[in-house]
This record gives C-alpha cells, structure tokens and sequence, in this order.
C-alpha cells in the first residue's frame, strides 16, 4: 500500500497495472490528477464534469473514475513548500496508480526543475508523446481546408536535445569539454577537417538511441495498425541530410523496424514502387524497373546502378509473394520525410499523412505547428505513454491572466480526457464527448478564443459554458 504524506488516496477503486506495456483496466480505476496552474482552476472542473457525465451516460454504474488530487507546480508549493513543484506524493501516486491527467503546470522560475512536464516525462520514461490533430467542422482556422488535415504526432520524448546535457559558455567543465573536442576528438575523426569548436560557446549533446527510436516508432506502427486504409501510414520524419548520425539514424533504424519485426504487414514506400512497377508489367527488366524508381538512374557509377538492381531483385524475390498482387496496399506504409519538407506538406498536401514519428525537438514544432491549422493549441489534446504509466496533458500554457474568470478553453484538457478513455478501452463514453464538442463547435457555442475568428463573430460561452453545451449535445445525440 502506497505511503503518503500530505494527500489521501479514495477509499473506494483500485490501480490500473501495466503488463507488457499495456493497461490493464478495473472497472473503478483510481485516476491521479494533477488541477493545473493558472486557468488550471476554471477548466479542470469543467473537464471533470465531462468526462465523468460521458462515463455515466455510456455505463451507468458498471464504470467510473474515482479521482485522486496529487499536486504538482505553484498549488504544490503552497501545501508542501518552496520550490516543492513535484512533491514524492505525487509521484508516488501516479508510479502506483499508473495513469494520470493534469493541467497545465507553470515551468518554474529557480528551484532546479527546468520543466516538470519534461521531468514527468524522464522519471516515468514516458518515451512516446502522442498529439492528434484533427479539425471539427465549424472550428475557425486561418487555412482554406483545415479539414483535409488529420495526423497523430508521435513525437519521442526522453531522447535528444530535451535530455538537458549541455553546458553555460562559462562553465569551467564546458570548457574543458571544448578544449577536448577541439584538440583530440574532431582531429582524430578525420571526417571533420580543421573544424573548431569556438572557446565561447555553449555546448550542448543530442543524444538519440536506437532502442529509444525503435521502441518509439513501434508504438507509432502498433497504432496505424488499429486504422484503415490510407491512414495506416506511418511517415518516420526527421533532418537526416545533415545530422547524420541522430536524425539519420532514426530513420534508419525505422525501417530496419518495420522490414523486420513488423514485415508481415509493413511496407516502404520504396518497396511499394518496386512491386508497383512490377505488378504493372511483369515482364518489366530490373534495369528498367531501376529507372523507374531512381530517375537519376543514367548518371549513377557502374556500382550504384549494379546495387540498385540488386536491391530490387532482393524485393522482388523476398516479399513479392506475400506482399505482390497489391496485397501491399492494405499494409502499413512507412516512408520518410525531411523535417522542414513535413512543415510545407502538412499545409499544402496534409491528406496524404496520417501519423508522424519523429524525435523530440521536431514533434515538438510540428505538432504545434499542425495544432494552428485546426484551431490552436487551446483544441490539441496530448499524451505521454511509456511501458509502466500514461499522463494525459494539456498541451497550452497556463494563462494567468486569464486564471479564474472562466472564459478559457477547456478543450485541449476534454480532449486528452478522451485519449484517456480510448487508452482505458472505454470508446464508448470517449465518442460521446467527441460527438459533443464537435457538434457545439457547428453550433457556434464556442469560448472566445474561438468565437472571436468565426465571421460573424458569436457571443462566447464561458469555459463551464462551454463544458455544459458539450454535455448538453452529446446527451440529445446519444
């Protein structure tokens, strides 16, 4: 039985245990939550009335969430003291109880915690951080068609930049660290030339695993599998033409993923121009078939074009039985892009990706980036998953100003409520409240963040306004 100092667990409900990385859900699971800071006050309330009306309307008295409060950010320091913005309560709570939700947490300013959302991200190993972005019909967008966008980020979460390894520019340990980089380290790598790391500077280490990449891009494979269609489509994205070794590597290691562990029902894109090719001419040579897919096939060295049809030889002969026939496109397809490239695409072409696997620092501007084509962060839901604990999250800041006038958007909250339902297994109350926001968004009954871009602009709800009108649609529509 877990020990606590300052806070009391329900009597009533049990834990939810992982097994081999999956929930393992009661009927009554005690549910860790964690209020928020700022406007955490106005829309943890209104998200918990959703999502516990949802659970009742969809269960009756089979299911229900007895909620835990734990406390984390500026209302942990005021019940455990200063600078206490991740209290061992908390964590306790949720390493017992497994899965957790919360608000959004202020990055404390001293103290030692650069971020507690990247804390609880590195003390759970929550690795994959999962953001949807869909549009709902009604939502004001800056883009033409905000409704051709619908694509899941997967963004890995304890690796690269986020790790935090780096140094001041003064640091005497920094320092020492450059003098080394620069005397013994580039020169003896004989790849880097007369490259110098300047005395000055601040020095930080990007760090990308292939464990950590794979168990990652396998989590994004295992979700495409539950779709149909075009959107099982898993798109490894990542700035492999410069950084070679780390964002090339993931890629990489991507695919080696894919084409082993996941063969039986993945394919790559090249790979699928292969067997398309292939399939629509059977007597096609591979030379021809080469050109077909590398148009700069003609001007490739003897050895490039010798190993290029030997690439598509060993396609044909591997996988074309089981994968040939246009059997293929009922797979996964795994294809890569270039970072910067997905920024343009996701605007210009959005409908051709569904789910985005990238590393850390890129997941983090993609998946904001896709957030303001369909309504700004105050509508993107997030979750960060690992093999022992899931935290669901608001993706938004916390507002101050804002804090207590109930005017705020509760979305992003109600909305990674609705991952949590999903991850729990209980689709049913998570449509009903899906059902519910998208169909008061039609309506126009909006907060203002949203009621002041539709044109004409409507009067807002409040942000319990908001939540009731969620409430109010999905209950006629059920």
């Amino acid at each position: 039985m877990a020990q606590f100092q300052k806070i009391v667990a329900p009597k009533q409900g049990s834990a939810i245990q992982f097994i081999n990385g999956n929930p393992q859900v009661p009927s009554n699971p005690i549910i860790p939550f964690i209020r928020g800071d700022g406007t955490g006050v106005d829309i943890w309330p209104a998200t918990q009335k959703v999502l516990d009306t949802a659970i009742k309307q969809a269960y009756g008295n089979e299911r229900k969430i007895e909620w835990f409060k734990v406390f984390a950010g500026d209302e942990a320091c005021d019940l455990y003291g200063t600078y206490q913005y991740l209290p061992e309560d908390t964590l306790e709570a949720i390493r017992t109880y497994g899965v957790a939700i919360k608000g959004p947490l202020t990055t404390p300013i001293g103290g030692g915690i650069r971020s507690l959302n990247v804390a609880l991200r590195q003390i759970f190993d929550l690795y994959s951080c999962v953001r949807p972005c869909r549009y709902y019909k009604g939502t004001p967008s800056p883009h033409k068609r905000p409704q051709d966008l619908d694509v899941i980020v997967y963004r890995e979460n304890t690796e690269d930049i986020y790790m935090g390894i780096e140094w001041e520019s003064s640091d005497p340990i920094g320092k020492q660290l450059i003098d080394l980089l620069n005397s013994e380290i580039i020169p003896s790598n004989g790849k880097l030339g007369k490259r110098q790391i300047p005395l000055n500077s601040g020095l930080g280490i990007k760090p990308v695993s292939k464990i950590g990449s794979q168990r990652h891009i396998r989590r994004a494979i295992q979700h495409a599998l539950k779709l149909q269609g075009k959107k099982r489509h898993v798109t490894l994205v990542h700035k492999g033409n410069i950084m070679k070794f780390t964002e090339g590597a993931f890629r990489d290691w991507g695919y080696e993923l894919a084409t082993n562990e996941f063969r039986a029902v993945c394919i790559t894109e090249r790979e699928s121009w292969i067997l398309s090719n292939k399939e629509k001419n059977n007597n096609l040579s591979l030379e021809e078939n080469a050109k077909m897919i590398d148009p700069g096939y003609d001007a490739l060295t003897v050895q490039k074009k010798e190993a290029i049809c030997n690439e598509i030889k060993a396609v044909i002969d591997s996988i074309g039985q089981s994968h040939g026939k246009e059997k293929w496109k009922q797979m996964i397809m795994v294809d890569d892009r270039i970072a910067d490239s997905i920024f343009q695409q996701i605007q210009t072409r959005p409908q051709e990706y569904s789910i985005l696997a990238t590393l850390n620092l890129n997941g983090d501007y993609i998946s904001d980036a896709a957030a303001a084509i369909v309504g700004g962060l105050g509508m993107a839901p997030g979750a960060n998953i690992g093999d022992n604990a899931a935290i669901f999250e608001a993706t938004h800041g916390t507002a101050p100003k804002h804090a207590g006038l109930d005017r705020i958007n509760p979305g992003s909250v109600i909305l990674s409520g609705v991952m949590m339902l999903e991850f729990l297994g209980w689709q049913e109350a998570a449509d009903l409240i899906t059902k519910g926001l998208s169909n008061s968004i039609s309506d126009k009954k909006v907060t203002y963040d949203l009621a002041r871009l539709i044109d004409p602009p409507v009067e807002p709800l409040s942000c319990s306004g908001f939540a009731d009108s969620i409430i109010q649609s999905f209950k006629l529509d059920a």
